[in-house]
């Protein structure tokens, strides 16, 4: 059994449409899901996009996609809509209070940090809330992992706000730059979380 099965509030969301007559199966409407290397093209293509078009580069490229996929799915979440991916998380463990640039490429598996290396939405289901949600059921999702305390990530400067409705809080300046591009630091402190962890479902 998949680790999001076990979570009552991370089971997937089934809102079925009617059934055609003659079908007798039907794509789920809406569905969250870890994922997998097999959805590791789906995820590049709509991160190229999101990326390439504001910064000129990706967070991930598609062999460092297979690689967090294959290391620690657990740590990614699909949005799917009818079968379709429509919006992204892919995050691995690190060791270390900051980032530094081995945590561009490293997962440590007795981490407690998670590093959010990348959310993404498909070009159609941009502004519609559909990344602030997404957020929200991952952070929910890590608070019933128990060897999470606190989850990071590297952002530019006009992303600050949308992450800070999340819960993040500025860190300040990460030491890592990609080309002339600069981020600030930003964490989420999942292990604080106590009270809406026992009253999860965990």
């Amino acid at each position: 059994m998949s680790v999001v099965s076990a979570v009552p509030f991370m089971k997937p969301l089934h809102m079925r449409s009617p059934v055609p007559q003659g079908r007798r199966h039907t794509l789920p409407a809406s569905e969250f899901r870890v994922l997998s290397p097999e959805d590791a093209i789906s995820v590049f293509e709509i991160e190229r996009e999101a990326f390439i078009s504001v910064s000129g580069e990706c967070p991930l490229h598609l062999d460092e996609v297979r690689h967090f996929l294959t290391l620690c799915p657990e740590l990614s979440l699909g949005w799917f809509e009818e079968g379709r991916l429509v919006a992204f998380i892919i995050g691995s463990l690190w060791d270390q209070e900051r980032l530094n640039f081995d945590a561009l490429t490293l997962h440590k598996p007795h981490g407690t940090t998670v590093h959010i290396h990348v959310l993404a939405v498909h070009r159609t289901f941009r502004q519609q809330g559909k990344g602030s949600i997404l957020m929200w059921r991952y952070l929910q999702y890590l608070r019933c992992l128990p060897y999470v305390r606190r989850a990071v990530l590297m952002c530019e400067d006009f992303l600050v706000p949308f992450y800070q409705k999340s819960g993040f809080k500025v860190q300040g300046p990460s030491e890592i730059t990609v080309g002339p591009l600069t981020f600030i630091e930003m964490m989420y402190p999942v292990r604080g979380h106590a009270f809406m962890r026992r009253n999860s479902g965990c």
